[in-house]
């Protein structure tokens, strides 16, 4: 078995880390680059910088900020927020990025999943769902969580494998900053459904649903924010926790 993923995720507004609920009511949760280096030096497997309003703003995302956390991380390290085509995504991984999420931009231009597995690999490409659970099933959005788009969940994580995304990122905006678990139903669906790596967002509150998650939903990575920037859950302790659930994680 693939060892499981623990990923902290720095959500960046005006070049703070940021957190909130349901996508709304964010609060401050400390400087990037100290956190990315605390991240790295505890033990985390990965780390994603989400730039949460440049799609929204029309700008592109903080290339020197990008510099300055990849320098202070010996972690693969992914980037998203306002990247719209192939020179952005040339842009932060010269910058130091290893792989670039992409959501918003690849709803309205499919095509760029297509342009950026061929000209960087499928490797580089994290395709970022943002989805909300609703009376007729979940349903994407964009900008944020501010649109609802005509793409239902399954079958637009479908077509983004297919156009070569080589992970996706799904975030349950129902569950996003609650704390009352990740959304395991979808997630299992999702990685019966696909045979790329799926990210679970959305929900983490305690060690035990970073368990729930890799056996119910079936994911091969957690991504967590306000629960590592807040110390409520250290990333060493949590990885001793799922190890002694039996659950194979990296050490």
């Amino acid at each position: 078995m693939l060892a499981k993923r623990i990923i902290p995720c720095l959500d960046i507004k005006d070049g703070q880390t940021v957190k909130g609920t349901n996508f709304v009511n964010l609060r401050q949760a400390g400087d990037p680059v100290e956190l990315a280096r605390a991240y790295s030096e505890q033990g985390a497997d990965e780390l994603v910088f989400l730039d949460i309003t440049a799609s929204f703003e029309g700008r592109k995302t903080f290339t020197e900020l990008v510099k300055r956390i990849a320098e202070n991380i010996s972690i693969p390290f992914t980037v998203g927020g306002g990247i719209h085509e192939l020179s952005d995504v040339d842009r932060l991984l010269g910058a130091g990025a290893d792989k670039i999420s992409i959501n918003s931009a690849a709803i309205k231009h499919p095509e760029l999943i297509n342009e950026i597995a061929r000209n960087f690999g499928s490797q580089v490409c994290v395709l970022a769902i943002d989805a909300k659970q609703t009376e007729k099933g979940w349903w994407c959005y964009l900008n944020g969580g501010r649109v609802e788009t005509d793409k239902e969940l399954f079958s637009w994580a479908k077509e983004v494998e297919e156009r070569g995304a080589g992970e996706i990122l799904f975030t349950s905006m129902n569950h996003d900053g609650v704390r009352t678990g990740y959304a395991n139903e979808a997630l299992a669906k999702l990685s019966d459904e696909l045979s790329i790596p799926v990210i679970a967002s959305g929900g983490a509150g305690k060690m035990e649903h970073f368990r729930d998650v890799f056996t119910l939903g079936k994911a091969d990575a957690a991504l967590a924010a306000g629960v590592f920037h807040f110390g409520d859950i250290r990333i060493s302790k949590l990885k001793s926790y799922l190890c002694s659930e039996n659950i194979t994680i990296r050490r």
